[in-house]
């Protein structure tokens, strides 16, 4: 960059920036210091765009905190160009000391975006997108040996430090979007204060809005704030009461919108992805009833995580150009900040919210009010020029920031990771807001059950294997065990296909039974994740026969491409993991008796805290760890649309969510005698009492069961209060003398 490589450079003023004189580079404006060839004219053209940008005004003042302390913090919103610039600086920092300290690695929350910034600055410092500039997401890296700048998601930098813990490869951290507060931001952000101590070359930056920065700054202590202006808001409007039908107001909004004939795109942001699809399907069938003189509307399903890229604005002939509207749903302001032709944003100031309960190991669904943070994110989104409508009072009494997502989720990967870290020689992590110790309680138990700790706490031979897989800890458990049980290659399938996104895709109402009726086809009777692999076969014999086309298949079987494509993906992934640590991989016998009972087996070794009891005969499934009933996901093949199969009376589960239905997800049948075989005895004296229980201790010890039986009653006579004598005596067993 010709400005950044001049020790004379100059600001968006034309001052003399005297942070620079450091950095060491020489008068040639002509050749990239990065990669050595000339200047091409689009960089002089992008030169002029960045020197427009906000952040430009301050960066004489950050590259001299970057030069005098380990840690900085950068105040601003989206749209300043924080993120594409200030990872440019740091980049020339390492450049100035021929990177003997290592690279430049700048995290983000989302993957796209990660996508999207590192092409973005790979065309502003004119190089090659792999090369000087490269990304690592999830199933997808795009750098080499030359690559000097790396746009990463948080939780692929976490996973890098189990072979690199104190990041010695690079010379500056970038944490942007610290304000989203993911559990992986959190966990860098704990971690890095003690590996600072560590490695006093090192140089932090982190990227946030307020009120998190001043969080910040009261963890770290006396570190310097970098502030920048933000830029413009656009024309607020905001509702004159309490929107409780916020859903149809907002597709009313948009026809609205449309009809004006004003220029320019919108966003919509819903609660729910749920809401984000229904929301698509509607705009598309009012859309088709609009006049052609009012143009096309596209509505356009764009929610974090699921990747895609913006599609481009098309043109029909003889009609105007055609105007999006982005549907989106909570955290995803930041994803906008290279889109310059939004020109509406619609807030409905709501997220419905998975909050994980510890007591009961399930997720809650929560509709809740956004944070005023996320709030002042989407009034910039649309520039000075466009528009923000608040579906909801301006008064409102909105949480000033983002909840921690380390508050609301199940830690037990987290504290897998961190014990992992011990042994790599890290301290304690200093979290900024520490997690329940309820939560925390809960994690070490369920690492204890799953045989990941050894009796002094710390982690076993398979807890260190285990935190090797990119996996939940239970299935990572269940993975380990089918190599015993010699099912490898199946349970590699299912691991894989229920870390993608769902397969099954939600067709129009009017073909609803025809999408029934082609999933059936795939289903299996002894239950759903034996069902997945049936799926997942079929999709790769599509691959094999190319008349057909994998694409095709999936849409006539209303199966999601994408999604399978994914799981694909990470099987790959999968099997290279367990390669490199040399686990053997059985060959596939699926469809054998010998080979069904080894799944269970497997998915019993790590998800036997997931099992449940059909108590009626009716689909009243009673959950014997918390003692809740559920019902079993109409999508199943267990569910309401499916009476082709019987209700087993014992299913082995992957996911319970409490919300109207309570239903559980992804379910197969298990026999109690096969539960008790894999469970440990220690996990299963401490379950609560109930019938199902009871049921299984007559299995496990049926005199014991008989005399237990005769002494309830016995007790019932004496006095109602011992009812729970029995159960009482089963929970004081020493868990050492069990093992």
């Amino acid at each position: 960059m010709s400005e950044d490589n001049n020790p004379a450079a100059t600001d968006a003023d034309g001052d003399e920036c005297p942070g620079e004189d450091s950095f060491g580079f020489g008068d040639d404006l002509e050749l990239n210091r990065f990669d050595g060839l000339p200047f091409s004219s689009r960089y002089y053209k992008l030169l002029e765009e960045r020197k427009t940008l906000p952040v430009w005004e301050v960066r004489c003042e950050f590259e001299d905190a970057l030069v005098n302390n380990q840690l900085v913090v950068v105040r601003g919103t989206a749209r300043t160009g924080r993120s594409t610039q200030i990872p440019q600086w740091c980049a020339e920092f390492c450049l100035s000391a021929q990177y003997q300290h290592g690279m430049v690695v700048c995290t983000q929350t989302n993957r796209q975006q990660a996508v999207d910034l590192a092409l973005r600055v790979a065309d502003e410092m004119d190089v090659n997108i792999g090369h000087e500039v490269g990304y690592t997401i999830p199933l997808d890296t795009c750098c080499s040996s030359d690559t000097v700048l790396r746009y990463c998601t948080d939780d692929m930098l976490l996973r890098e430090m189990m072979s690199d813990p104190f990041l010695e490869h690079y010379g500056a951290v970038v944490i942007d979007q610290a304000h989203e507060r993911t559990v992986s931001t959190d966990i860098l952000l704990g971690l890095l204060k003690d590996i600072l101590l560590q490695r006093p070359e090192l140089r932090v930056v982190v990227l946030a809005v307020p009120p998190t920065t001043d969080k910040l700054l009261r963890h770290y202590g006396s570190i310097p704030l970098i502030r920048l202006e933000a830029s413009c808001a656009a024309e607020v409007v905001h509702s004159n009461s309490d929107n409780k039908d916020y859903f149809y107001s907002a597709l009313r909004l948009v026809l609205e919108i449309h009809r004006a004939k004003e220029d320019g795109d919108a966003v919509v942001f819903f609660a729910s992805e749920e809401e984000v699809h229904c929301a698509q399907s509607i705009l598309r069938r009012e859309g088709t009833r609009l006049g052609a003189d009012l143009g096309e509307m596209v509505p356009v399903v764009l929610c974090p995580g699921q990747g895609g890229l913006l599609p481009i604005s098309t043109k029909q002939p003889g009609s105007k150009t055609s105007r999006r509207v982005f549907l989106s749903t909570q955290r995803g302001e930041d994803m906008w900040w290279s889109l310059e032709s939004v020109n509406f944003v619609i807030d409905t100031g709501v997220q419905k919210k998975m909050v994980y309960n510890p007591r009961i190991r399930a997720n809650s669904e929560v509709l809740q009010p956004i944070s005023q943070c996320q709030a002042d994110i989407r009034k910039q989104l649309s520039g000075p020029t466009g528009k923000c409508f608040c579906l909801y009072p301006e008064e409102s009494q909105l949480p000033a920031e983002n909840a921690p997502q380390i508050l609301e989720s199940n830690i037990t990967p987290t504290v897998l990771f961190l014990k992992r870290m011990e042994i790599a020689g890290l301290g304690q992590c200093d979290f900024i807001d520490r997690p329940d110790p309820e939560g925390l309680m809960q994690a070490l138990e369920e690492l204890d059950y799953l045989a990941a700790l050894d009796d002094d706490g710390n982690l076993s031979e398979i807890g260190i294997i285990m935190s090797e897989i990119p996996l939940d800890p239970q299935m990572a458990k269940a993975l380990l065990a089918s190599c015993e049980f010699d099912c490898v290659s199946e349970m590699l399938t299912i691991a894989a296909m229920l870390s993608a996104p769902s397969c099954f895709l939600k067709p129009p109402a009017i073909m609803t039974h025809e999408a029934v009726q082609c999933h059936r086809k795939f289903q299996h009777p002894d239950g759903d994740h034996f069902t997945l692999v049936n799926i997942y076969n079929a999709f790769k014999q599509s691959q094999r026969e190319q008349h057909i086309g994998a694409e095709k298949w999936c849409q006539d079987y209303f199966l999601d491409h994408s999604a399978l494509k994914t799981a694909e993906a990470k099987r790959s992934e999968l099997t290279d993991t367990l390669n490199r640590i040399e686990l053997p991989i059985s060959d596939p016998t699926f469809g054998t008796k010998t080979n069904t009972l080894n799944i269970k087996r497997a998915l019993l070794a790590g998800f036997f805290m997931q099992i449940a009891r059909d108590v009626d005969g009716s689909g009243n499934y009673f959950i014997l760890t918390h003692k809740h009933m559920a019902q079993v996901h109409p999508l199943s093949s267990y569910g309401a649309q499916s009476q082709k199969l019987g209700l087993p009376e014992w299913v082995v589960f992957h996911e319970y969510t409490l919300s109207e239905n309570n239903y559980m997800r992804t379910v197969s049948e298990m026999s109690p005698q096969v539960f008790i075989q894999m469970a440990p005895l220690y996990f299963f004296y401490n379950l609560p009492p109930s019938e199902s229980k009871d049921i299984l201790q007559g299995l496990l010890d049926p005199e014991g069961s008989r005399k237990c039986k005769d002494e309830k009653q016995k007790a019932a006579v004496i006095s109602s209060e011992a009812d729970a004598g029995c159960a009482v005596m089963t929970q004081t067993y020493d868990r050492c003398v069990i093992q």
